[in-house]
This record gives structure tokens, C-alpha cells and sequence, in this order.
């Protein structure tokens, strides 16, 4: 019963992922981390932890293309779904100095996943660039943004916030922390195994569904806090979350899995995927830089280019006449 499975393995994902962000947050306040590092590593990697446990779970099981269309389809839903959705809601301002920075990284980041999907192989060389580039960039934005003042402290406190408010309890931490870890990785080899065997009944690869059940199921964390922080009117949160993720995405997700397993990209995601990841990065800084914010009808427009996504994922008739691989 694949549905079963994947079913709950997304529900241990979800909750395992913010327990893991919540225990793990707590442990390093009372460890006395500033709150800027804590908002610029723990809640990234927290948040990220389904996609990488994915990701390393379909690379050891032999299904590369769950393991890099998790990531590719997670980046298309972060830009085209979740800030979709949320710039429907509400228009998302964006602060300048953080565009110019993130939004910078983010177009450098897509550019580098299209140049070595194009070699077909993320081989172990490129993991460990992936994850130095990672260290850097980090270590970066935490010396950029603590000469930035209390704007940005202020910034890291509403990031944490919409992510997860912390337990007072040390203790409470770390059993959430170990907890959720556990969850984590139980109902990924879950929905990983679930996958393979949908895959195989729809008669679909399993690059399909990666790029589409897996990848907006491992996201919808990111779903939930964006739209929290926009209705909640943090649009620093909301904007920063979706780039700060799909950063994390490529360089720790893809850096990480590569090194542990050498991965080969499948071909759909080399002739199709790829390009609605960097033409979907490019579109946001677009209208970004040109008017300071992502207004409704870019939300708008956002949703219906991943409705059309979504089409052409689920008939195979459509793909073929576009000349991607079924």
C-alpha cells in the first residue's frame, strides 16, 4: 500500500522536521548561540531536514531520480508555489540590501545546479564544493548581517519565531532534538519506499515523483511558516525563508548526498527540470529588482506556471510532444 506508506511517512517527516527545529533551537539558546547564528544555521538545516534525509534515502536505495528531484522540484515549488500562494495573500516587500545579497546567491546557486546537472553525474568533488560554498556563504551573511545591527537581530528573532518558539526546558530540547531526528529519518525511508512502488505501479519514473509528490511534500514546512510570516506581515521571513531554502537545497542537500553517494541526474530533469529551476529563480529576482517586491498578480502568475508544471509532469502525452523522456 505505497499511499499508506508515503502518507505517514510525510506526517513523521513534518513533525520529526519541527521537532528536530524546536529541540535543537532550545539546546543552542541555553548554550548561549546568538540568535543571529541560531537563525542563520539551525532553523535552515532544521527545516531542510526532510529534503536531506530524502535525498540520502533515495541515493542508498538506488533512485537517484527521488534523491535529485527532490531537490529540483522542491526549488520549483519554493519560488512558483509557496511564495505563489503567499504573494496571493499578501504583496511581499523586500528589503534591498537583503536582495542584493541573497538574491545574487540565489541566481549563482541555480546557475551552478544547471552547470553539473549538465554533466549528467554529482559526483564527490562536487559535493564537497557545494558544502565549502555552503560554510562560506554562512559564515558570510553571519558577519554581513552582525554589522547590520539590531534590525537584524530583530530579523533572526522573527525568523526563529515562525519557524518554531523554543521550550524553556534544556532536557525538553534534547529529547525533541533526538526525537525528531528519529522521526526524520524513519519516515523518509518510508515515503522513499512508498515512492518507489507508486512510481513503478503509475508506470512513471521515479524522477516524476520526486519532482512533484515528494518535493511538495518534504516542502510544505516551508508552505506553512512562509504563509505564517506573511500574514503575520514579516515579510523579511517570508522572502528570506524561500531563497534561504532553495540555497540550502542545492548546496547542502545535493553537496551532502553527493558526497555520501555520487548520484546520477536522469534525463528528464536534464532536458526539462533544470530549466523551470533557474527560469523560475530568474523570474523572481526580475520582478524583484524591478519593483521591490512580489505583488499579487506575480503571485498569481507564479501559481499558474506550476499548475502548467504540474500538467506536463502528469501527461505523458504532453511530455513526449515537448521531447522529455516518460
Amino acid at each position: 500500500m505505497p499511499y499508506l506508506e508515503i502518507a505517514i511517512g510525510l506526517v513523521l517527516l513534518l513533525a520529526g522536521g519541527e521537532f528536530l527545529v524546536r529541540g535543537s533551537v532550545a539546546v543552542a539558546k541555553r548554550m548561549g548561540v546568538s540568535t543571529l547564528m541560531i537563525g542563520l544555521t539551525l532553523v535552515g538545516f532544521g527545516t531542510s531536514a526532510p529534503e536531506l534525509v530524502t535525498s540520502i534515502q533515495a541515493a542508498l536505495a538506488g533512485s537517484p531520480g527521488i534523491a535529485v528531484g527532490n531537490v529540483v522540484g522542491s526549488n520549483i515549488a519554493n519560488i512558483l508555489l509557496i511564495l505563489g500562494v503567499a504573494a496571493l495573500l499578501l504583496p511581499v516587500p523586500v528589503e534591498r540590501k537583503s536582495f542584493q545579497r541573497d538574491g545574487g546567491m540565489l541566481i549563482a546557486v541555480s546557475l551552478a545546479a544547471v552547470g553539473v546537472v549538465m554533466f549528467g553525474h554529482l559526483g564527490q568533488l562536487v559535493g564537497g564544493i557545494f558544502v565549502a560554498a555552503l560554510i562560506a556563504y554562512i559564515i558570510w551573511t553571519y558577519f554581513t548581517e552582525r554589522e547590520s545591527g539590531d534590525d537584524r537581530a530583530e530579523e533572526a528573532d522573527h525568523k526563529i519565531d515562525a519557524h518554531a518558539p523554543a521550550p524553556t526546558s534544556l532536557w525538553i530540547g534534547i529529547l525533541l532534538t533526538v526525537g525528531g531526528l528519529a522521526a526524520v529519518v524513519y519516515g523518509a525511508d518510508l515515503l522513499v519506499n512508498g515512492a518507489i512502488v507508486l512510481a513503478l505501479a503509475l508506470g512513471v519514473s521515479d524522477a516524476v515523483i520526486g519532482l512533484t509528490l515528494v518535493a511538495v511534500g518534504t516542502s510544505l514546512p516551508e508552505l506553512a511558516t512562509t504563509v505564517t510570516a506573511a500574514l503575520r506581515r514579516q515579510e523579511d521571513v517570508a522572502f528570506g525563508n524561500v531563497v534561504g531554502s532553495n540555497i540550502y537545497n542545492v548546496l547542502a542537500i545535493l553537496g551532502i548526498t553527493a558526497l555520501i553517494l555520487p548520484l546520477r541526474v536522469p534525463d528528464e530533469i536534464i532536458l526539462f527540470d533544470i530549466w523551470v529551476l533557474l527560469g523560475s529563480a530568474l523570474l523572481l529576482v526580475l520582478f524583484v529588482a524591478v519593483s521591490g517586491r512580489v505583488a499579487r498578480w506575480h503571485g498569481a502568475l507564479f501559481l499558474s506556471l506550476y499548475g502548467l508544471y504540474l500538467a506536463i509532469q502528469a501527461l505523458p502525452g504532453l511530455r513526449t510532444g515537448l521531447g522529455i523522456p516518460v
